[in-house]
């Protein structure tokens, strides 16, 4: 299923969402304008404010708040992105250059203050002080899982759960707040707001396990990334982690030198022994374990169009190839 059919039942919704992400990026400044505008317009799959309006809709709201709530999720996301590009240094995202590349790094980090503080302007506005207490919270995890990660960088001692640790701070945290706002605006009770968030802290672990995937297998014209950016970073990715536990001692070897150097030279060495030991599909068996786990979460929730989607989306997360 494309995203586009997996977004049918919110299309309407998702114009609102566009509107006012266009209307509240308006600033009296060019170059903010320009620089959040040309990310936010950069073909990315707004799985996060989708969630937002998936759950709202799910858990029974009749309203427009959650076209807000929506938007603020996809400005902080948005945010991060800004932020991890020039961290990264990196100089594509989903085959157009980078912010950075393009307008530099300060036009860059500057852009996504920008956009962070337009969100704290917009949660206040809703006057929900559990909306707000969930997405500073998450802003913040996402911090932290920002800082985790450059850590761990060039570090082949990580482990599994320093892997996953990082995955839940720094992506499904997002996942995770979407979904509970959704529930939130709809005036769910905590029992079914916690649902939520289980769920979206699954779907969001199983979606970036299957980005580590994709660094290692995809067609880079569908991804609009280089293959093995993650390797020339120095981020010990599941895939990697596996070959080290489980290849050869010169696998492990190898793997281990790739991951303390950075840089692409090993690349084909490395990529053969993340073949010869079925790292790929070992985790892809993870993330297909965290998207039975969010399937659960739901199991109560009434049927609908919205819970519908909401396990399509689970599907979609493990077994895409971009």
């Amino acid at each position: 299923m494309s995203v586009k059919q997996l977004f049918a039942p919110i299309a309407a919704d998702m114009q609102a969402v566009d509107a006012v992400i266009r209307d509240r990026l308006h600033s009296d400044v060019v170059l903010i304008r320009q620089v959040a505008e040309y990310i936010i317009h950069s073909g990315g799959k707004r799985l996060r404010p989708a969630l937002v309006l998936f759950a709202a809709g799910a858990t029974g709201y009749h309203g427009t708040q959650h076209h807000e709530l929506a938007a603020v999720v996809e400005f902080i996301h948005t945010a991060t992105l800004l932020h991890d590009d020039v961290v990264d240094e990196s100089e594509l995202r989903r085959g157009r250059e980078t912010a950075n590349a393009l307008f530099g790094n300060a036009a860059s980090v500057l852009v996504g203050d920008f956009l962070y503080s337009r969100t704290f302007q917009m949660m206040v506005e809703t006057g929900n002080m559990r909306v707000m207490e969930v997405l500073s919270e998450a802003t913040n995890v996402i911090a932290e899982g920002e800082v985790l990660q450059l850590l761990n960088c060039h570090d082949a001692d990580v482990d599994v759960e320093d892997y996953l640790r990082v995955i839940r701070y720094k992506t499904a945290k997002l996942f995770e707040a979407a979904a509970r706002v959704g529930g939130i605006v709809a005036g769910v009770d905590r029992d079914v707001e916690d649902r939520l968030g289980a769920f979206g802290t699954h779907l969001g672990t199983a979606f970036q396990l299957v980005d580590d995937v994709l660094d290692y297998s995809a067609d880079e014209a569908e991804t609009g990334k280089h293959l093995g950016d993650d390797l020339a970073e120095g981020k010990p990715t599941l895939p990697l982690i596996h070959v080290m536990k489980h290849g050869t001692a010169e696998q492990a070897a190898l793997v281990r030198r790739a991951i303390e150097e950075g840089g692409r030279d090993d690349f084909a060495a490395v990529l053969g022994a993340i073949r010869a030991t079925g790292a790929l599909e070992v985790t892809r068996t993870h993330a297909r374990a965290e998207a039975d786990k969010a399937i659960e979460a739901i199991s109560s929730l009434p049927a609908s169009i919205f819970k519908n989607a909401l396990l399509q989306l689970s599907d979609f997360a493990v077994e895409r190839n971009h």
